[in-house]
């Protein structure tokens, strides 16, 4: 059954249900599966990506920060994020930023309520997974030298000082500064993975390099485990962008396939960059190839074609592999498992090219320039807004809230002693692997 209009507004902006409004059980099973795969991503998806890269001293540390994330994440999002996200503010000038506080803790929302044609309570769950992974894709940056309790706090603040509102700002619906602007992020390469990825950079030169960087070699602790993740994610991510149609309807066909065509050439791309210019293709190069395809494709899932979601992959790939590789080096920030590299530059391409690889089809896009008179610049320059937008208030956002879980925890870094021991043993009392 194809996805109405009004549904999908609906959806992005949940009230009580209205008489145009009808409880759908293909579409509420659909939503609630697409839940428990976004969710799959983080404890078990990014944890394992992001722990099989770092040291093996902080490798259950490194997972400890996502999954602790994760919940904290979730909590904040449930008390006041989801009211800030996409509640009502008493004005518009508010409105364009924030939807008010009228909701905390759901007060203002039934059971029985409809998001077009599933319960609003499957769309909070859903949408409160993307806030946890958001802000745990950010940890990778700051692995090995930030405290835990640094690290707990700057997760409840920034989620209701940058996430909340950037959510609101894209997808808040009528009144929202860049949803009526007509920004097309179909599943969030702007709200999720330039948000997380900038946020992680910030992080990462605030506190400073780890020890002994660049010069020191810093292992993976298992390559296997950080492929093992990769394909976690790649699996769940079908629950992130086809679960971004709202319902079980043809719009999530076509952001099943865009998403698993990125994906596959993006992987593609990365292990054959490393064949051809170092001569040995590595496992941990198609994992990041994957992690790559699926941030670029994020923004388009459901709004460009098969060509355009293997133009999406391929440059999203060849992006992260510049940013990885040569943009790191250049300028000589501490991105200790590349949550910038990969999430920000490959989200920031893939929200760029949707603006100028977005099928005019009216029956696929939102409200936008494309949409109303089939203007490609004007959506393009829309895009343009969107980032940095975004990016503006990622930046600064996570600096105030830096310096506040600084000043409440006694300063962000740990002792050198606990860094040269890891963080597994001196924090945690813990190792990831007793062998």
């Amino acid at each position: 059954m194809k996805l109405k209009l009004f549904a999908l507004l609906a959806s992005l902006m949940p009230i009580a249900a209205s008489a145009a409004d009808k409880l759908d059980s293909g579409d509420t099973a659909w939503m609630m599966i697409s839940t428990a795969l976004v969710l799959l991503m983080t404890p078990a998806g990014l944890a394992l990506f992001y722990a099989g890269m770092t040291r093996s001293k902080n490798a259950l540390n490194t997972y400890a920060m996502v999954m602790g994330a994760f919940v904290l994440a979730f909590v904040v999002w449930i008390v006041a994020g989801y009211s800030i996200a996409f509640g009502t503010a008493e004005s518009a000038g508010i409105q364009k930023f924030i939807g008010g506080l009228g909701n905390i803790l759901l007060s203002e929302t039934k059971w029985t309520d409809l998001s077009g044609t599933y319960p609003t309570f499957v769309f909070i769950a859903f949408q409160g997974t993307f806030a946890a992974i958001t802000v745990a894709i950010a940890s990778g940056s700051v692995i090995g030298r930030m405290k835990f309790s640094t690290w707990m706090i700057v997760v409840a603040l920034w989620g209701l000082v940058v996430y909340a509102p950037i959510t609101h700002m894209v997808w808040g619906g009528n009144g929202a500064l860049l949803f009526d602007a007509g920004a097309l992020d179909f599943a969030g390469g702007t709200v999720v993975h330039m948000n997380g990825g900038l946020a992680g950079l910030v992080l990462a030169i605030l506190v400073g390099k780890r020890a002994g960087y660049p010069k020191v070699a810093m292992k993976p602790f298992s390559i296997i485990f950080t492929a093992a993740g990769a394909a976690i994610l790649w699996f769940g991510w079908y629950g992130f962008n086809a679960g971004s149609a709202f319902g079980a309807n043809a719009i999530a066909g076509v952001a099943l396939l865009t998403t698993t065509v990125a994906t596959a050439a993006a992987g593609l791309t990365w292990l054959l960059i490393e064949w051809v210019v170092y001569k040995k293709p590595t496992l941990l190069g198609i994992a990041s190839g994957i992690v790559a395809g699926l941030v670029a494709i994020t923004p388009a899932a459901g709004f460009v074609s098969v060509g355009g979601a293997f133009i999406i992959g391929i440059g999203g790939s060849l992006i992260g592999f510049f940013g990885v590789v040569k943009l790191k080096k250049m300028f000589g920030y501490d991105d200790s498992l590349d949550a910038f590299g990969i999430h920000f530059l490959a989200g920031l391409w893939g929200a760029l090219m949707t603006g100028l690889l977005a099928l005019n089809d009216k029956a696929l896009l939102w409200d936008g320039p494309m949409k109303e008179s089939g203007d490609r610049m004007g959506q393009f320059m829309v895009q343009v807004e969107s980032v940095v937008v975004v990016g503006l208030w990622t930046l600064i956002g996570t600096v105030v809230v830096y310096y506040i879980a600084s000043a409440l925890t006694g300063g962000a870094r740990v002792t050198a002693e606990d860094e040269e021991m890891g963080l597994d043993e001196s924090v945690h009392g813990e190792r990831g692997m007793n062998v």
